[in-house]
């Protein structure tokens, strides 16, 4: 229970991320409308908000356990997306990953 609402704020702030990442590759690399931009605008800033929902003292910790999970979010995104399945690099890295975001986010620390 300790990791579930850390888990789903970066999810959701992961997926926030990209949606707005996304558009911008869109409009850039597929030559769609500028007016995506504004979508992308709005998740980029979900985004920031999100990420100051976590618990913690620094917001550099709170940006690098995110990173692990980011890492995530892009591979399930690539997969329901972009209709590609990650490979199992792919997957074990990620694995690696939010292994290590546990590690930052929940590691003792003396006060």
């Amino acid at each position: 229970m300790l990791l579930l609402k850390p888990l789903l704020i970066y999810l959701a702030a992961g997926f926030a991320e990209i949606a707005g990442c996304f558009a911008v590759w869109l409009w850039l690399k597929d030559h769609r409308s500028a007016w995506l931009l504004l979508p992308g605008l709005a998740s980029l800033c979900l985004f920031a908000l999100l990420l100051t929902r976590i618990e913690s003292d620094s917001a550099g910790r709170a940006y690098a356990a995110y990173g692990g999970v980011y890492i995530t979010a892009s591979l399930i995104w690539m997969r329901v997306v972009e209709g590609r399945s990650p490979d199992r690099w792919e997957l074990l890295g990620a694995l690696v990953c939010l292994a290590g975001a546990t590690l930052i986010l929940l590691a003792p620390r003396g006060t």
